[in-house]
């Protein structure tokens, strides 16, 4: 597959050997020094106090809106409003959770569990556990929750195995990638509440307890600023409308990349998420939107590195891979989409020739 623009990439379930030096520990550590020499590990306190009490304010504006204009359906207005910023408040949360915020742990995870479980209804301690395997393990079908199967599959051998209703959504699966988001909101909260059998007594209470604070405090928001239908109707909007903000933030970065083999050769840190991700070229909107996961090439490879720096950090991955003939991959916005809605349809083929 060759794109204007882009670095032709090999099929994503057949990783060849030229990505499988010798010697991968040492690829890394030049790279990690002089991102370390120009400071772009260093906390920035002051960009993100900036954007978390910005947020904030422009949460309780929203309040207020509601507030002032809920006997109307004008209400209505306001959710795509707070759907955006609903994934402003996901993307601090997801920075918290790489102790990308602070260098203390505990006002990390503060910040996520007020980002997250307070304001979103969506774990902390959940997002954390599944997110760290995934950067652990990018794309690989046996580690990376991400890939698992389940509503989507990702590789061939786990298209064989569906059947029936799951069948259909396989065969389907490109086409009903974006709708299926529209649920991601609800499914958030809902695997949340989940996991809260998993955790520790004293983590559960704290999680569980702001989880339910906020499932009150949304229910009565609503309830107390509009009648029962707008309330209904702006619900079910904000939700749909958050959980296709964060899929449109999410689908571009892996889907569509190379997979390693779990029997092969293993890659090191460097190749692992380089090959595995795909960065997202554009503006300062770009950034704004995607919460600073376009660059999600230089995100894996420093997860800590704060948002601000990850375009700082930009030119030096790129020519650090140019030098080591490491493919570097970057395109468009709805070109990323499209590559990523192509392999869902080509995993799904099979399948569709079987009928």
């Amino acid at each position: 597959m060759s794109l204007a623009g882009e670095t032709a990439l090999p099929h994503p379930e057949k990783a060849t050997a030229r990505q499988s030096p010798a010697d991968t520990g040492s690829e890394f550590t030049p790279l990690l020094r002089d991102v370390k020499g120009q400071e772009l590990l260093d906390r920035r306190t002051g960009w993100y106090t900036r954007t978390i009490v910005t947020n904030a304010l422009s949460l309780a504006a929203v309040v207020t809106g509601m507030t002032l204009i809920g006997g109307s359906w004008w209400v209505l207005a306001l959710a795509p409003v707070l759907a955006v910023l609903s994934a402003r408040t996901a993307f601090i949360g997801h920075d918290a959770g790489h102790a990308q915020i602070s260098g203390d742990r505990a006002t990390n995870r503060l910040i996520g569990l007020v980002h997250g479980n307070l304001l979103l209804g969506m774990s902390y301690a959940w997002w954390n556990d599944k997110h760290n395997r995934h950067h652990a393990n990018p794309n690989h079908i046996d580690k990376d929750p991400d890939v698992a199967a389940d509503v989507l599959v990702f590789t061939s051998e786990q298209a064989a195995t569906r059947v029936g209703f799951r069948g259909w959504l396989t065969r389907h699966q490109a086409w009903l990638f974006f709708p299926l988001t529209l649920l991601e909101g609800l499914a958030l909260k809902l695997y949340g509440f989940k996991d809260l059998r998993r955790q520790s007594g004293g983590e559960r209470l704290v999680e569980g307890t702001l989880l339910i604070a906020h499932v009150a405090g949304y229910v009565t928001l609503l309830l107390t600023t509009m009648p029962l239908a707008h309330a209904l109707v702006f619900a079910a909007l904000h939700q749909a409308l958050f959980g296709l903000h964060l899929g449109m933030a999410f689908a571009p970065n892996h889907k569509g990349m190379d997979m390693p083999d779990p029997d092969g050769e293993k890659w090191g840190h460097l190749r692992r998420q380089v090959l595995t991700s795909r960065n997202i070229r554009g503006s300062v909107l770009t950034d704004w939107f995607l919460g600073g996961l376009n660059y999600q090439i230089e995100h894996h490879l420093f997860p800590s590195m704060p948002r601000p720096h990850l375009r700082l950090a930009q030119p030096m991955v790129q020519a650090h891979c140019r030098d080591l003939g490491i493919p570097y991959t970057e395109t468009g916005l709805i070109d990323s989409y499209r590559q990523a809605l192509r392999h869902m349809h080509e995993v799904g083929e099979p399948l569709r020739a079987d009928i």
